[in-house]
């Protein structure tokens, strides 16, 4: 009997130890899987089409691979409802019309060999099978020769239909509703005036890099571009204007390892804002700040601080020196050797400015005794001992202030800019000397003018140098502000129209925010392409030269696009103050200045203009005193 018992208790011991090993032990469930197509190909499309402008990328460079030598770009809301690229290329098959939608499906390499030998501007195969996969595509194509094409309908990758049609040689891709099966990336797309820049700048970099070929580009029925086929100076001054055609210099160099060619652009055409600056490795476009660097330690002092001068330099090289295979995009790109590349640029932009006699002024009225100043390399803003335990309340107190005001004027802008914490500072130390400018405008004490720039008076504690052109820029920005946050512009109607001529780029711009700046002030209406005409001013401006206040508009609204809608009055402003105030040279009457003078410390940030300049500097007694004393 107990050995039964034994036996059973025995067994049911093994039968538990089974039982854990079974469920602790057993082999798990298989989890890795291979992505359904549908998820598979829209995060693939994720990394080659991030917006409109991608895809327009996409289909510009197909049809230059195609050999077309016209090309069509026609667009309807910024890209979000349409793209179409028409060309007259050599066109497809029916198989490869459907072919060529499936991923890495590429009439351009064969072999690995073949990636280390690429001219082409496509070659991976998958910008069409990725915009398949989050549009609406119609592709019409013909071979040259045959008396049939073949129209192809596919929606989010699904091919909808196949048919045989009438169409004219090449091929025609219509894109719509991009993003309609991705809501969460369709949100993330800016507004239209971003996006449709996005293009132009696209369509910009295929069209320099191809001046042989016709380019035209449509936005909403209206013809943007209409590129004729020429050499490269040709089509520089087709994109960005007549005015251009005097401000370029060629470069043309050819070493054993690369040819460099293309033009620059003199120094006096260089902006503040960057958008005119392109490389191309073997008629593809890149991006590289390295090489850019390149071009502007070239340039030496030529170029006045923070200016960008046009350039378009092209590198031809041997494809299998450089490795294109690194990004989607293909705009990003390694050299076998990129130092020896970025010393043969920096080599051909000195050279040819060096050959077109381009070379630094010098001053020579300048004293070399009074540069090597300390206090004219760098002013000191001294306080006086019995402010300095007082120095933490006051950073902290002006800083709020500033903060508040600006907040009401520009948020998250001014805050962006650099050293803002150094201007409030420098606001606190001139609020010290406050007591000084009160003497000077209350006891009439004489200022006077010295290279017609700036302006010297005697304060109680030193000396007040104010720069005449900062100091009115500050005046004029808080009075046009002002005016602009009361809503009181009117316009005043011009006795003659002035007709206003811009580059294809900019007259985009301006079409997409004339409205916000009509209802300023401006009465100004299209005339046909790439033209304006001014009716009529702001009443409240005093508006010289029409031209370059919209193009330094533009420029502004161009180096921040994104918040021009948020910003729109302080943009204004800030334009029309640096267009009219009395610039360097500008002699001025003791009324004048005296004038300039009230006005400039009655603002209420008077130390530092729009652009964040300091207005003036003062030099203490004690500073004075030390440039007399012997060295010891």
């Amino acid at each position: 009997m107990d050995a039964a018992i034994n036996f059973y208790q025995n067994r049911q011991k093994f039968s538990i130890s089974i039982n854990f090993l079974l469920v602790n032990f057993a082999p798990m469930a298989d989890i890795i899987h291979l992505l359904p197509d549908t998820i598979a190909n829209q995060i693939a499309a994720g990394e080659v089409i991030q917006r409109p402008a991608s895809a327009v990328k996409e289909l510009l460079e197909n049809a230059v691979d195609a050999k077309a030598t016209e090309i069509k770009l026609i667009v309807k809301e910024a890209g979000k409802s349409l793209m179409q690229v028409i060309d007259n290329g050599s066109g497809m098959s029916y198989t490869d019309a459907r072919m060529c939608f499936e991923k890495h499906a590429t009439s351009k390499i064969r072999t690995v060999d073949d990636l280390f030998a690429i001219r082409t501007m496509g070659f991976r195969g998958e910008a069409l099978a990725s915009i398949a996969a989050i549009a609406q595509v119609e592709m019409k194509t013909k071979l040259d020769g045959e008396e049939l094409g073949t129209r192809i309908l596919i929606e989010g990758f699904e091919v909808k239909s196949q048919e045989h049609c009438q169409a004219p040689q090449g091929t025609s891709v219509s894109i719509k509703n991009l993003f309609y099966n991705v809501p969460a990336r369709r949100n993330f797309l800016k507004s239209n005036t971003v996006e449709l820049k996005h293009i132009i700048d696209e369509f910009e970099r295929v069209a320099l890099a191809h001046p042989d070929i016709f380019f035209s580009m449509h936005h909403n029925g209206v013809e943007i571009f209409h590129l004729k086929p020429g050499n490269l100076r040709q089509r520089i001054v087709q994109l960005f204007g007549n005015q251009y055609n005097e401000k370029l210099v060629p470069i043309e160099e050819q070493t054993s390892v690369t040819n460099i060619s293309g033009f620059i652009g003199k120094p006096e055409s260089a902006k503040k804002t960057k958008g005119e600056q392109f490389f191309f490795v073997n008629n593809r476009y890149i991006r590289s700040a390295y090489l850019q660097h390149a071009i502007l330690t070239a340039y030496d002092e030529l170029l006045p601080d923070d200016t960008y001068p046009l350039f378009v330099v092209f590198i031809d090289i041997d494809p299998a020196k450089v490795d294109i295979n690194v990004h989607p995009t293909k705009q990003e790109i390694k050299f076998e050797d990129e130092r020896i590349i970025y010393t043969f640029i920096q080599a051909a932009i000195k050279h040819a400015l060096s050959q077109y006699s381009i070379t630094p002024t010098l001053d020579f009225d300048q004293d070399p005794t009074f540069a090597n100043l300390p206090a004219f390399i760098r002013p000191q803003l001294q306080q006086p001992s019995e402010f300095k335990t007082m120095q933490s309340k006051l950073n902290e107190d002006v800083a709020v202030e500033e903060k508040k005001r600006f907040q009401t004027i520009a948020p998250d802008h001014f805050f962006a800019e650099k050293n803002i914490h150094e201007k409030f500072v420098t606001q606190q130390k001139f609020e010290m000397y406050k007591e000084d400018v009160d003497e000077i405008i209350d006891n009439e004490i004489v200022a006077f003018q010295i290279h017609n720039q700036y302006i010297i008076t005697q304060i109680k504690s030193g000396l007040l140098i104010i720069d005449q052109q900062a100091a009115h820029e500050r005046i004029l920005f808080e009075r046009y502000l002002k005016r602009l946050h009361e809503k009181k512009s009117h316009t005043q109607q011009q006795l003659f129209p002035k007709t206003l001529h811009i580059s294809s780029q900019d007259a985009a711009l301006l079409n997409e925010i004339l409205n916000e700046i009509n209802n300023l002030g401006f009465d100004i209406q299209p005339f046909g392409k790439d033209t304006f005409v001014v009716h009529g001013i702001p009443g409240e401006f005093e508006i010289l030269n029409e031209q370059q206040v919209i193009e330094e508009l533009l420029e502004q609204c161009k180096a921040d696009i994104s918040g021009l809608r948020m910003r729109k009055h302080e943009t204004i402003a800030k334009s029309f103050a640096r267009s009219n105030a009395v610039g360097a040279g500008k002699k001025l009457s003791q009324k004048e200045i005296k004038l300039l003078i009230d006005e400039l410390f009655a603002c209420a940030t008077p130390y530092v203009s729009p652009h964040g300049n300091l207005t003036c500097v003062t030099f203490s007694l004690e500073d004075l005193a030390k440039q007399f004393q012997k060295n010891n």
